[in-house]
């Protein structure tokens, strides 16, 4: 059925059935599409091979050699780097899914419309999960004037969402929504169990410029979404990351310079696990066209990496930047790496290398993406124009071979395609 919703979504399940009419799913054989070949055998850059999506199924997450998938109607999950997907299961709703996390034990946390779910038998079963409040109570999805616009809930737009704490492995996100799928609460999630408890971090004010209208991204007429009791106003979240060194989270959001203040924020974090409590505070506040409306935020070595995603009036504040943590308010402190020229919100760094991409409405470049294999010393730029205008986001730690997994969307949001690229290092 045609979606008039979701144009670029079409794209997507279109070819999601074109693969599922012409593949048969076998436990056991090779993934489908070509991931068993070399990566010497893949299309390349001076700095990176790139292989597209398997044909028939779109590939969420990754973790370790662990992969979740889905088709129309399936959910699948890989643990040899998706070689072959001999765990599935039926899921009448998987066109709809735009967040999922898979644990280190094979746990799949995941997301469709406005609801949660987690599988701890891969795939065998699965099960709704309620988030929880701070005081125990249930925290349960407002009703939407549009059933078929319920908000973006759980919608992460980074990949890289666990760390490994004291031994345990957390998960902590913040949904980015107000765009599409309806008008949501900005909230920032966590669990401390690998997905069997999720709870409310902290949760941001009422925004009156993302009311629930029954639009795709809410505005200014209709339910009021949020907090009642916080002041604090973001239209989402664009990134929430861990520091080690200071045993410290840090989330930046975005996006308007508003009447009652800006809705960029950069806030830290602290939890504390014996209480299970945490304590949040606002760090710096800023215009859209600043450095501090950004995303990419990375801790390397102690240092603090991130990438602008300033737009709005000129001049912009644009590039990767570096600093120690306790002078990101200090400007004077920064060190620009390196400018793109366009906003980013998406950068991951793992092994020496820092991958970034272009918003391809802002850019001169089709697919474009940023590139550096030491660190930040010598910078390029490439154009998988192949793919046609996308966005490339959520990039998700390299799997057991090595692949970086990345999100493609259609204008800068919308669900549409993914890729694998694999840094030609070493």
């Amino acid at each position: 059925m045609f979606d008039r919703r979701h144009p670029a979504r079409l794209s997507r399940r279109r070819l999601l059935a074109a693969g599922v009419a012409s593949t048969v799913f076998v436990p056991g054989t090779f993934a489908i599409g070509r991931s068993s070949m070399a990566a010497q055998e893949y299309p390349s850059t001076e700095h990176f091979w790139y292989r597209p999506q398997p044909k028939g199924l779109f590939v969420d997450s990754q973790n370790g050699n662990w992969a979740f998938a889905y088709t129309d109607r399936e959910i699948l999950l890989s643990e040899d780097n998706g070689r072959s997907w001999p765990y599935r299961a039926e899921f009448p709703d998987a066109r709809h899914i735009v967040f999922s996390c898979i644990f280190k034990n094979g746990n799949v946390l995941f997301s469709a419309l406005a609801k949660l779910y987690l599988s701890t038998d891969r795939l065998k079963t699965y099960r709704q999960i309620t988030v929880k409040r701070p005081d125990g109570s249930d925290y349960v999805p407002h009703q939407p004037k549009d059933p078929r616009r319920p908000g973006w809930y759980f919608h992460s737009l980074t990949g890289v969402n666990t760390w490994e704490i004291d031994g345990r492995e957390m998960l902590v996100w913040g949904n980015y929504c107000n765009v599409v799928g309806g008008a949501a609460p900005v909230n920032i999630y966590y669990s401390t169990d690998q997905g069997q408890t999720v709870k409310l971090a902290y949760q941001f004010g009422q925004n009156p410029y993302f009311r629930d209208n029954g639009s795709e991204g809410g505005g200014g007429t209709g339910a009021l979404l949020g907090n009642p009791d916080n002041p604090l106003i973001c239209r989402h979240v664009h990134d929430v990351s861990y520091n080690p060194a200071e045993r410290a989270f840090y989330a930046c959001t975005g996006d308007a310079n508003r009447p009652e203040g800006f809705e960029c924020h950069w806030l830290r974090g602290t939890y504390d696990a014996a209480k299970d409590r945490w304590d949040w505070k606002v760090l710096i506040s800023a215009p859209l066209n600043s450095r501090y409306k950004c995303g990419g935020i990375n801790f390397v070595d102690g240092k603090l990496y991130w990438i602008s995603d300033a737009n709005g009036p000129k001049p912009h504040d644009r590039g990767v930047f570096r600093c120690d943590p306790p002078d990101l308010t200090k400007p004077e402190k920064h060190e620009l790496l390196y400018n793109p020229g366009v906003e980013s919100g998406n950068m991951i760094i793992q092994d020496g290398v820092i991958l970034a991409s272009h918003c391809a409405p802002a850019s001169p470049l089709a697919t474009g993406f940023i590139v550096s294999l030491d660190m930040g010393k010598t910078w390029a730029q490439h154009d998988l124009k192949e793919f046609g205008r996308r966005s490339p986001c959520r990039f998700h730690r390299k799997n057991g071979e090595g692949w970086f997994r990345v999100d493609l969307r259609a204008n800068w949001v919308t669900p549409a395609e993914m890729l694998f690229i694999k840094p030609k290092t070493g």
